[in-house]
């Protein structure tokens, strides 16, 4: 079993991208559904916004650490987390594919500009001969009951992925799949961002490097400044009660 860890009132599990992996194998194996989460700093501070985001999260199989500030912050609290802990999809989708190609799973991405999931799915399925792939973009009405919204579920449904990535931006994604869940037939429910943007050339791509030192917020910050700000700069400074707490709980009230 994974260790599962409370960071900044949010739950997060130790897991490496082969431990992922396994466990989705087994879920999918096993003819399961499951949602299979992540947090950030971004995530936790709409957590600390929209408290029926929680929702989400708690009904979330496992959820993995897409950021570096989660990783540095539990071991400041004690936990055993270090860098193979931190599964962020630029580093994940490869071996995600790798195992789906080999297993010649069905994957359905939803989500991305009209077009760009599209480009995406042209390099995925040069070199992975073996996965079917379906896509369709995010722009549609999200209202569980609109006409757009219930074409998208009949066609995820007929499809019956083992995969269901929805990449449609926090936190419309996440609640997307809250209020859609139990009408979906898939496996695997993914919240996985921009992941389909980053393999079209959509957006750019951060050095990994950047990503073992905790920087590759800066490059994004870099490359947009306009709409990401807020997300580097603000967010995590009005995190600071969170992390008192944090710290306060485990080095001064705990038993």
């Amino acid at each position: 079993m994974n260790e599962r860890f409370r960071v900044l009132c949010a739950d997060i599990d130790k897991l490496t991208i082969s431990e992922l992996n396994t466990e989705l194998i087994k879920i999918i194996e096993n003819d399961q559904k499951k949602i299979v989460a992540n947090h950030n700093l971004h995530s936790v501070y709409l957590l600390s916004k929209e408290p029926n985001l929680r929702e989400f999260w708690n009904k979330a199989h496992l959820i993995h650490i897409d950021g570096m500030p989660l990783i540095w912050w539990g071991k400041v609290l004690g936990y055993p987390l270090n860098l193979e802990n931190r599964i962020t999809y630029l580093d994940w989708i490869n071996p995600l594919l790798d195992i789906a190609n080999q297993y010649h799973w069905k994957i359905y991405y939803l989500g991305g500009k009209k077009g760009v999931a599209e480009r995406a799915k042209e390099k995925i399925l040069k070199n992975y001969k073996n996965v079917s792939l379906r896509v369709h973009d995010g722009f549609f009405n999200p209202d569980k009951n609109s006409d757009d919204n219930k074409y998208i579920i009949n066609e995820i449904n007929e499809f019956t992925p083992n995969i269901l990535m929805v990449g449609m931006g926090m936190p419309r994604q996440e609640m997307w799949i809250l209020d859609n869940f139990k009408n979906l037939n898939a496996n695997v429910v993914l919240n996985s961002g921009a992941c389909f943007d980053y393999i079209a050339g959509e957006q750019k791509t951060p050095p990994r490097y950047l990503g073992k030192i905790g920087l590759e917020w800066l490059h994004r910050l870099i490359n947009d400044p306009k709409r990401l700000s807020k997300r580097y700069l603000v967010e995590p400074i009005s995190l600071t009660p969170l992390f008192a707490r944090d710290f306060i709980n485990r080095y001064f009230l705990k038993s």
